[in-house]
């Protein structure tokens, strides 16, 4: 269990990120479409996962939007977007945004990829929703960056997200 903050109120996670240097878990989430989306559909370049609580909170959305900027720079990544919005709610955020570069994943069937990823908040307005992290997962499945942020309502620190991409 790891606590972070909501507006500096106390909230913990169930567990902690994965080690660096891990294989990264598997998924089963769902997209757009309401397929089923594993690790393995992305395999072959390094894989960005933002994890948000909700597209539908402003730190959230800049978060997205800042990272489908960059992910036009970096057609050798896939940039996910992972958080409990369903799969239509996310398709009309990234749409009214006119985002393309992202690809929003849900977690509407089931907690487990937020259990397993140690981001899953146990506690506090936000529970069962995520903690804010970037997690980045090599060619080869294994995990090469990671970032839970302490305060929910703070971005992430892309500069060294995209150092981490670029190395």
């Amino acid at each position: 269990m790891v606590t972070i903050t909501l507006r500096g109120q106390a909230i913990n996670t169930n567990g902690e990120l994965p080690n660096i240097g891990e294989q990264a878990p598997d998924f089963k989430l769902q997209n757009a479409k309401l397929q089923d989306k594993t690790l393995a559909d992305f395999t072959g370049k390094k894989i960005l996962l933002n994890i948000v609580p909700s597209l539908d909170t402003p730190v959230c959305a800049k978060s997205t939007k800042r990272f489908n900027g960059l992910a036009a720079e970096h057609d050798d990544v896939f940039m996910l977007i992972i958080s409990a919005d369903l799969p239509f709610a996310q398709g009309r955020f990234c749409g009214v945004e006119k985002l393309k570069n992202i690809q929003p994943l849900s977690m509407m069937h089931s907690r487990k990829f937020a259990k397993d990823y140690g981001v899953l908040l146990v506690d506090g307005p936000l529970s069962g929703l995520t903690a804010r992290a970037v997690i980045i997962i090599d060619e080869q499945g294994k995990v090469i960056y990671t970032e839970l942020i302490g305060e929910v309502s703070h971005e992430p620190d892309y500069d060294t997200a995209m150092t981490v991409l670029a190395g």
